[in-house]
C-alpha cells in the first residue's frame, strides 16, 4: 500500500537535512497561514492560481524563479562553506549529504530558477511588445506554469521525504542506474525533469505561434524588437530541445523500473547515448537561458543611452546565427569521452565559431552606449556588469573548445568557474535586469533604485570573490564536487570563494529590502504614465499596470520602435473615436489542477505507489476530457467595460508628471510630453 515509504524517508540521517526539512515545512505553513489570515484564499484562486492571463502567469513564474533562487543558493553557499573548512576534515557535510547538495543545486539552477525566470520575464512582456491582447493558446501557458511548478515542487518534497539524486544535475549513467543509485533520489530528478521538459515544450510551441502568427499590423519581422527575436529564437530552442532531455528522463527511468538497456554496458545498451541526448538538449539550454537576457541588455542598453539600438539588424542575424550553432557545439561536453580526433576538432572548431556572434552583439551594445546620455538605472549597471564579465567567462570557454586543453581542465574547478561565469552574468544578471526595467510594468511603481544598486554592488563583487579563485584552482589541478581534501594550498582560495558566496547572500537580502521598501513607498514611486524610462517598444503604450486586454485598439506599427515612432508623430495617447467590444479567454481551475495531478503522479512513481499513480492518472484524464468539452471558453467585455477602464487610464496621464530627462532625441518639439494627453 505504501510502496517504498517508511519512517526511513524522513530525513533523520543528518542535522542539517533536517533543519533544511524543518525550514521547508515552516516557510510553506507560514505561506498558508498568511493567505487565511489576510482573507485572502478567494482573491488568490480567482485572480491568480485560476487566471490564464499571461501577465499574472509570467508574475507566478518569477516568484517560482525567485523562490527557487533562494532554494539554490543556500545549496551553493553550503557547498562553498564545507569546502572553506573541509581541508584533512570532513567538515560537517556527510558525502552523501554533500552528493545530493550539488546535484539539486544545479538542477534547480537550471531547470527552476533560470527557466521560470526567463519564462515569467517573456510573457510579461512578448505579447505586448508585439501589440498583442494575449498568447496564442492561453489554457496552455497555464498548464505549462503548473507542470514547471510540480516539478519544482517535487524537488522541494525531496527535502522532506526521503533523498534527492546523489548522481549530479546531470545525473550520468551509471551513477543514475538502479544498481548505482537503488533509492529514491534519482527517481525525484527523472520525474521533476520529466514534468518541467513537458512544460517547456509546450511554452515554446505557445510563443513561436503567439509571435509569428499575432503581431499588430505592421509589425514585420525586422521591426520586431530584440526582447520579442530573442524569445523567439528561444522558443525554437525550447521546442526542439527539451523533447531530447524529456526522452532521456523516460528512457532512464524505464531502465531503472523495468530493467530495460538503453543506457547499460551490457544487452545491446550505450551508456554514451544518455550523454549524447543529455547534451543535444544542454548546450541550446544555454542558448535558452542567454538569449532572452541578451534581448533584455538590447532594451535596457538602447533605453538608458537615448539612443536607437546601433546594428538592429547584425543583432537579429547574430541571434539566428546562435540558435543554429548551438546545435553542432554538444559534444564539447565530453571531449574526454572517447570520441576520435576528427570528431574533437569538429566541435572545438564549432565552439569558437559560436563565439563570433556573441562577439558582435558585445560590441552593437558598446557602440549604443557611445556618445550616449547614459542614465545608471540599476538594470544598467546590471548590464554593464554583465558586458565585462561575460566576456572574461567567453574568452575561458574559447580556451575549453581546443581538446588538448580541455583533457586538462574539464574536471577541475577551472570548468565550474567557467560554466557560472556565463550563467550568472550571462543569463541571471539579465533576468534582474529586466526584472528591475519591467517591474513598474507589472506591478504599477518603480523599484528603489539606492537598495538596487547596492544590491548589484554585492552581487558583482561577491561574483568575483566567489569564482576567480576556482579557476586558479583550476590551474593547480583541484578537480570539482569534492567534498574534502588534503592539500593545503587549495584552502585561501576556497575561503576566498566562500566569503564571494556569503557576500552574494547580502546581495540577495538586499533585493528583498528593495522590495520591502518599494512597497512601502509605493504611492511616492507610482508609474502613472505607464511609460517610466521614456521607452522605445510598444508595451510601454499600455498602462502599468496593463488593462487584461493590454491594448484597447490594436496599434498600427509603421517602424523600428514602434513606441518612440508614435511618440514623433504626436499620436501616441490619441484616444480612438469608439470602442469595440473585446474577446479574452475565461479563467479556469483545469491547469491547476493536471498540474497537481502531475505532480501526484510524479510522487507515486518515485515511492512505487501504484494505486496513486493510477487514480492521478485517472483525474486527469477526467480534467482533460472536461476542458475539452467546454464549448465557452471566452467571454466578451463589451465596449462600454472598455471604455471606463481606458477613461480611467486617461485621468492618470493626465496626472502624470513631465519627464524628467533631457534628451535630444527622445523629447521632441511639438510631440506630447510623456503621460500627457491629446
Amino acid at each position: 500500500m505504501l510502496g517504498r515509504l517508511s519512517i526511513d524517508a524522513l530525513p533523520l540521517y543528518s542535522w542539517v537535512a533536517m533543519t533544511g526539512a524543518f525550514v521547508t515545512i515552516a516557510g510553506a505553513l507560514s505561506v498558508l497561514g498568511l493567505v487565511t489570515w489576510m482573507g485572502k484564499w478567494r482573491y488568490l484562486w480567482t485572480e491568480w492560481l485560476t487566471s490564464v492571463d499571461h501577465k499574472r502567469i509570467g508574475i507566478m513564474y518569477v516568484v517560482l524563479a525567485l523562490v527557487m533562487l533562494m532554494r539554490g543558493f543556500i545549496d551553493a553557499l553550503m557547498m562553498r562553506s564545507q569546502q572553506a573548512i573541509a581541508l584533512n576534515s570532513e567538515g560537517y557535510l556527510p558525502p552523501d549529504h554533500f552528493d545530493q547538495i550539488f546535484s539539486s543545486h544545479g538542477t534547480i539552477m537550471v531547470i527552476f530558477m533560470a527557466m521560470p525566470f526567463l519564462t515569467g520575464l517573456i510573457n510579461i512582456v512578448v505579447p505586448q511588445q508585439i501589440g498583442a491582447r494575449d498568447v496564442a493558446f492561453p489554457f496552455l501557458n497555464s498548464l505549462s506554469f503548473w507542470l514547471t511548478a510540480g516539478g519544482a515542487g517535487l524537488v522541494l518534497v525531496s527535502l522532506v521525504i526521503g533523498k534527492f539524486s546523489t548522481a549530479g544535475w546531470t545525473g550520468y549513467p551509471p551513477y543514475s542506474g538502479i544498481d548505482y543509485n537503488p533509492y529514491v533520489g534519482v527517481d525525484y530528478w527523472v520525474w521533476s525533469l520529466v514534468l518541467s521538459g513537458v512544460a517547456s515544450t509546450l511554452t515554446g510551441i505557445n510563443f513561436i505561434v503567439t509571435i509569428l502568427k499575432m503581431r499588430a499590423p505592421g509589425m514585420t519581422l525586422m521591426r520586431m524588437p530584440l526582447m520579442t527575436w530573442t524569445a523567439l529564437c528561444a522558443s525554437l530552442l525550447m521546442a526542439f530541445a527539451f523533447p531530447a532531455l524529456t526522452v532521456a528522463g523516460g528512457m532512464l527511468e524505464l531502465d531503472r523500473l523495468f530493467g530495460m538497456h538503453f543506457f547499460t554496458n551490457d544487452a545491446g545498451g550505450n551508456i554514451m547515448m544518455f550523454a549524447n541526448l543529455l547534451w543535444i538538449w544542454g548546450h541550446p539550454e544555454v542558448y535558452i537561458l542567454i538569449l532572452p537576457a541578451f534581448g533584455v541588455f538590447s532594451h535596457v542598453v538602447t533605453t538608458f543611452s537615448g539612443k536607437r539600438l546601433f546594428g538592429y539588424a547584425s543583432l537579429v542575424y547574430a541571434t539566428i546565427a546562435i540558435m543554429i550553432l548551438s546545435f553542432s557545439v554538444w559534444l564539447h561536453h565530453f571531449f574526454t569521452m572517447g570520441s576520435s580526433a576528427n570528431v574533437n576538432a569538429f566541435f572545438g572548431i564549432a565552439t569558437m565559431i559560436i563565439a563570433v556572434p556573441t562577439g558582435v552583439k558585445v560590441f552593437d551594445w558598446i557602440f549604443t552606449m557611445y556618445r550616449g546620455r547614459i542614465r545608471f538605472h540599476t538594470s544598467m549597471l546590471f548590464t554593464l556588469g554583465f558586458l565585462v564579465t561575460f566576456v572574461i567567462g567567453g574568452v575561458s570557454g574559447v580556451l575549453l573548445a581546443v581538446p588538448p586543453v580541455d583533457f586538462l581542465m574539464h574536471n577541475t574547478t577551472f570548468l565550474v568557474a567557467h560554466f557560472h561565469n556565463m550563467l550568472i552574468p550571462g543569463a541571471l544578471f539579465g533576468y534582474f535586469a529586466g526584472f528591475q526595467f519591467w517591474f513598474p510594468k507589472a506591478f504599477g511603481f518603480r523599484l528603489d533604485e539606492r537598495w538596487g544598486n547596492r544590491s548589484f554592488w554585492c552581487w558583482i563583487i561577491g561574483f568575483y570573490l566567489a569564482f576567480m579563485p576556482l579557476y586558479y584552482l583550476g590551474f593547480m589541478g583541484m578537480p570539482r564536487r569534492m567534498e574534502h581534501y588534503s592539500v593545503a594550498d587549495w584552502q585561501p582560495h576556497l575561503i576566498v570563494a566562500a566569503a564571494g558566496a556569503a557576500l552574494i547572500l547580502v546581495g540577495i537580502i538586499l533585493m528583498i529590502v528593495q522590495l520591502v521598501v518599494s512597497v512601502r513607498r509605493r504611492d511616492e514611486l507610482r508609474d502613472l504614465a505607464g511609460d517610466p524610462w521614456n521607452g522605445r517598444t510598444l508595451e510601454w503604450l499600455t498602462s502599468s499596470p496593463p488593462a487584461p486586454y493590454n491594448f484597447a485598439v490594436i496599434p498600427e506599427v509603421r517602424g523600428l520602435d514602434a513606441f518612440h515612432e508614435l511618440k514623433e508623430r504626436g499620436v501616441a495617447y490619441v484616444r480612438p473615436d469608439h470602442y469595440e467590444d473585446i474577446r479574452m479567454p475565461k479563467n479556469t481551475a483545469c491547469g491547476l489542477l493536471i498540474g497537481g495531478c502531475a505532480f501526484v503522479f510524479g510522487f507515486a512513481m518515485v515511492w512505487h505507489l501504484w494505486w496513486l499513480a493510477v487514480i492521478s492518472v485517472l483525474a486527469g484524464l477526467v480534467v482533460v476530457v472536461f476542458r475539452g468539452s467546454q464549448d465557452e471558453t471566452e467571454y466578451t467585455m463589451s465596449a462600454q467595460e472598455v471604455e471606463a477602464i481606458e477613461n480611467a487610464r486617461y485621468e492618470q496621464l493626465a496626472k502624470a508628471p513631465r519627464p524628467e530627462f533631457d534628451e535630444e532625441e527622445e523629447v521632441i518639439p511639438g510631440a506630447p510630453l510623456r503621460g500627457g494627453v491629446m
